[in-house]
């Protein structure tokens, strides 16, 4: 894990007496500056992957018009949105609340060419309304993948493995893709006869694994046994290949439950062929909670997060709510999440050195054009004025350093005599050395600005 979260949450249990006068919105996200880098990089590598498997990124508009967006978002996601009033023209604004409804709208109105299949990657964050006790935040920074214009099991799993394998790009050692096919459960509560109030309540405690409610549900809805206890069965159908043969058991011959464990079959196929199979858990009761979901289906999950890290799957009549339908699927990972389930304080470190440069108040122009040089030679440089207030300039420039938590610091001004030359010291990890003096360990040497510039050039490309 790393050091520190990701991101700092008010939350129902912090500051309990000072609620009324919090600073910052119940489930919106701070991000300190030491997190923020690792979030940047990693939302950076894994926009660079997918763009080596031909996705290109779209950035999307944080807010839409309601009466715009609203054919693709189901009524209780509507009802999580944050609306405001457009000053300009009176018309409804929503804040963010699902950028594939933003892709389908976009992709329908022909603004990203009429050339399929349509390869897409963002990184972009949603707001949703959740109640506190909830748990879940209503800021949630997302990256994600879609593939647009195609319906075969080769897309399905393109965009699985595509999950698969920036995942492990990233460094996350154990996950699993929870595997299914949404249109078998929902078969089943056709075929069991619930009216559609009691289908979306079951395929809610579905979407939950919330199994004494779905049973209840069923047992309102007055199903009969025989279906019920089939319901029931899929819902807790996982593992391994075992899962399609019982699959078809439940099925009985029912043409379309029939195909959606057999179009579920060669996805399922087709990431064994590659060497996914270890990856993936088949889960015949695996149902999102969008209800633009219609095909295969996916969530991804490890170790110690008690939710899982994104998922996704196929929406192939979503664009068609804005227009003609497109076949489509694609995924989105929480980068909050997968930040969580990551152990980044060793990964994300900048490339190459970091370096402190110090000069004494009267010198603050060579301070400028030495730190200058070094930026310009691609090296991360802090400038610092540094006044020795009766130290030697030495001591006070290791305070700075102790102070900035930087190792290697430049001091300029050392010898007035070679204003080309600096003092180079080295504080190695800045770990105190055991004895009875209890001081840093430094390292110092003196040389020239180029020949300082070529050895952190030469530990830059080391590092890379």
């Amino acid at each position: 894990m790393a050091s520190a979260p990701p991101m700092r949450r008010t939350t129902s249990g912090q500051f309990p007496l000072l609620r009324e006068h919090s600073l910052v919105p119940v489930g919106m996200a701070t991000i300190l500056p030491e997190a923020a880098r690792h979030v940047r990089h990693l939302e950076a590598e894994l926009l660079a992957y997918f763009n080596r498997f031909g996705y290109d990124e779209i950035i999307l508009p944080t807010f839409e018009y309601l009466d715009v967006l609203a054919p693709g978002l189901e009524p209780t996601l509507l009802e999580n949105s944050y609306k405001i009033v457009d000053r300009t023209t009176g018309r409804i604004l929503l804040l963010r609340p699902d950028v594939t409804a933003q892709i389908a709208r976009t992709v329908a109105m022909g603004m990203v060419g009429a050339h399929f299949p349509l390869r897409l990657s963002y990184r972009a964050t949603v707001f949703r309304y959740e109640p506190e006790h909830a748990g879940r935040d209503r800021e949630i920074f997302q990256v994600g993948a879609e593939l647009i214009g195609v319906d075969d099991p080769s897309a399905d799993s393109e965009i699985i493995i595509l999950l698969i394998e920036c995942l492990r790009q990233v460094g996350l050692r154990s996950f699993k893709i929870s595997l299914g096919h949404v249109g078998f459960f929902k078969g089943l509560l056709i075929r069991a006869g619930l009216s559609l109030e009691g289908q979306k309540r079951a395929e809610q405690a579905a979407a939950r694994k919330d199994v004494p409610r779905l049973g209840e549900i069923l047992s309102q809805e007055r199903v009969t046994k025989r279906s019920a206890h089939r319901i029931l069965e899929a819902l807790e159908l996982c593992g391994q290949a075992e899962v399609l043969s019982k699959g078809r058991a439940l099925a009985k011959g029912e043409r379309p439950l029939v195909q959606a464990v057999d179009r579920l079959a060669n996805v399922y196929r087709l990431l064994c062929a590659t060497g996914f199979q270890e990856a993936v858990l088949l889960d015949l009761g695996e149902f999102r909670g969008f209800d633009y979901y219609d095909g295969i289906v996916f969530d991804v999950f490890t170790d110690g997060i008690g939710v899982e890290l994104g998922g996704g799957g196929r929406y192939d009549h979503l664009i068609g709510r804005f227009g003609r339908n497109l076949p489509s699927t694609g995924f989105a990972l929480s980068v909050d999440r997968l930040f969580r389930g990551l152990n980044l304080s060793e990964r994300t470190k900048s490339v190459g050195p970091e370096v402190l440069v110090v000069a004494p108040p009267g010198l603050l122009t060579r301070l400028v054009l030495v730190a200058q040089q070094l930026r310009h030679a691609g090296i991360r440089t802090v400038q610092w004025a540094v006044d020795p207030s009766g130290r030697d300039l030495i001591g006070a420039a290791v305070k700075a350093g102790l102070d900035a938590e930087i190792d290697i610091i430049i001091v300029v001004g050392v010898d007035s005599l070679n204003p080309d030359q600096v003092v180079v010291l080295h504080q190695g990890n800045r770990h105190r050395v055991a004895g009875a003096t209890g001081r840093t360990q430094i390292r110092k040497k003196t040389m020239s600005i180029a020949g300082l510039i070529a050895s952190l050039r030469a530990d830059i490309e080391g590092a890379l």
